[in-house]
């Protein structure tokens, strides 16, 4: 008798692997090449939606919607690929952090920094079916804003000098209704992008797909 174990299941598809190719390993690069590209660009428009706020220098934007997209639609591979990008062109001067600016974040850099790790585990989930039903998506986008908050937090106690709890005031308590918000719009579109996807590619599609 076999049990079956989510976590460990095989990887199966996300939704960009329903974008098809044209035959060749170049055709299938290039296609993951724009899509990586597109989920950093998605990531460096939401982030133009910034609210500086007096009491933080952390801004509230968002880039986590776009983070938690990027990694479920795209699988870890591509999501974590797409993070870097973001975060890597950001700090050669690509202005698309929050509110046009790029170079060192200082004291919010770690929140970027976990973006990467966010979309990786978000991909990890949705490639073994947590972004198919609600049920499933909701603890996938809450592990990525975990992650997010576990980086953030941290590079901002550390850079400026404060105490968890002065840390956790600043960088959590402000911002966790907003992206408990933007987690729920994730958990949501994702289960339905899969139902819209399997209505155009009809059953046989959707088992595989499983």
């Amino acid at each position: 008798m076999s049990v079956s174990v989510p976590l460990l299941r095989p990887r199966g598809l996300v939704l960009a692997d329903l974008i098809t190719a044209s035959r060749g390993r170049a055709a299938r690069l290039g296609r993951d090449a724009v899509l990586v590209a597109g989920a950093a660009a998605l990531v460096g428009l939401l982030a133009q939606v910034s609210i500086r706020l007096s009491f933080t220098p952390v801004p509230v934007t968002g880039q986590t919607l776009g983070v938690l997209l990027a990694g479920t639609s795209l699988g870890w591979r591509r999501g974590a690929a797409a993070m870097a990008v973001y975060g890597l062109a950001g700090v050669a001067g690509v202005p698309w952090f929050a509110g046009h600016g790029s170079g060192y974040a200082g004291a919010s850099f770690g929140y970027i920094a976990g973006f990467f790790f966010a979309a990786a585990i978000c991909g990890y989930l949705a490639e073994r079916g947590a972004d198919r039903r609600v049920i499933g998506a909701v603890p996938a986008m809450i592990a990525g804003e975990i992650v997010i908050y576990l980086f953030g937090v941290s590079w901002l106690a550390m850079d400026l000098h404060l105490s968890a709890a002065t840390a956790l005031h600043l960088g959590f308590t402000p911002f966790v209704i907003g992206d408990a918000i933007k987690a729920a719009i994730a958990a949501g579109l994702l289960p339905a992008a899969w139902q819209l996807a399997s209505r155009r590619q009809g059953p046989d599609q959707d088992a595989r797909a499983r």
